[in-house]
């Protein structure tokens, strides 16, 4: 079976699924895990602007896709040259292990698939804090400043382990813009700054607390890997312990005053 992947996460879920190097034959730039088994497949473009040309020359079997990372055009363009199109919808992280099943299914990868799923459940299940804490807003982008909201798989991932995540638009596309006025206004407690897609400092995270005090609030910073955040499939497990470790840290500091 020759794979094409234009999803990074899935890229890294292929291989963990037992997907054999060889088989991947096209890739984006941003599809680097596992290095040691990637590095050979062509890169055939970005998430966003894949090339036809190349995927066509390399006679795929299938194509990796996300609904929310890919273009609709892409996959229409896909599917009228009869390649086959395998798509990830996934706004949560209880959805992922039935998405692992289905791309196990489509690979035939079936009782890898089926493993990881099920340590996927488990590790929802241990995971999962009902009691919110902190008022949050994970971002993703400085300039414009970019938060995620809890109806995209991020945002819902921080609030699975219990993060009160803030919705800044509800109806909105889930990227809101922000700024430290609106942040304090909703009484913001903790920001959660990224490693990707842009990659926060200390600097900017210090900035953005001295520029949002306020009374009765006291607002905080941790810097996070984006990838935790934003990797959805095999990565979901260890983010699911690193956040709720984060939490777990954060509520015992609380406590002790620190």
């Amino acid at each position: 079976m020759k794979v094409i992947s234009l999803v990074p996460s899935l890229t890294m879920t292929a291989f963990d699924l037992g997907l054999e190097p060889k088989q991947l034959v096209g890739k984006t730039p941003w599809c680097i895990h596992p290095a040691e088994k990637v590095n050979h497949a062509m890169v055939v473009g970005g998430t966003k602007t894949p090339n036809l040309g190349k995927i066509m020359s390399l006679n795929p079997d299938i194509v990796l896709m996300d609904k929310e990372e890919n273009p609709k055009e892409v996959y229409d363009l896909l599917k009228q040259n009869d390649i086959h199109v395998f798509v990830s919808e996934v706004t949560c992280p209880t959805h992922v292990p039935e998405m692992l099943e289905s791309l196990g299914r489509e690979l035939n990868l079936i009782v890898q698939a089926e493993t990881l799923a099920q340590t996927c459940r488990s590790a929802l299940e241990r995971t999962l804090n009902a009691q919110k804490m902190w008022r949050t807003a994970p971002l993703i982008w400085h300039e414009p400043l970019m938060a995620v909201g809890p109806n995209r798989y991020s945002g819902a991932l921080l609030s699975h382990v219990g993060f009160e995540v803030i919705d800044f638009e509800p109806d909105g596309n889930g990227y809101p813009e922000v700024s430290p006025n609106l942040m304090a206004a909703k009484g913001i407690e903790l920001l959660l700054l990224t490693s990707e897609p842009h990659k926060f400092t200390m600097d900017e995270g210090e900035s953005l607390i001295e520029s949002m005090k306020h009374e009765n609030i006291i607002s905080h910073y941790r810097l996070i890997n984006g990838e935790d955040l934003t990797w959805f499939g095999s990565r979901t497990v260890e983010a699911l312990d690193n956040f709720s470790r984060l939490f777990q840290t954060l509520e015992m500091s609380n406590q002790t005053g620190r």
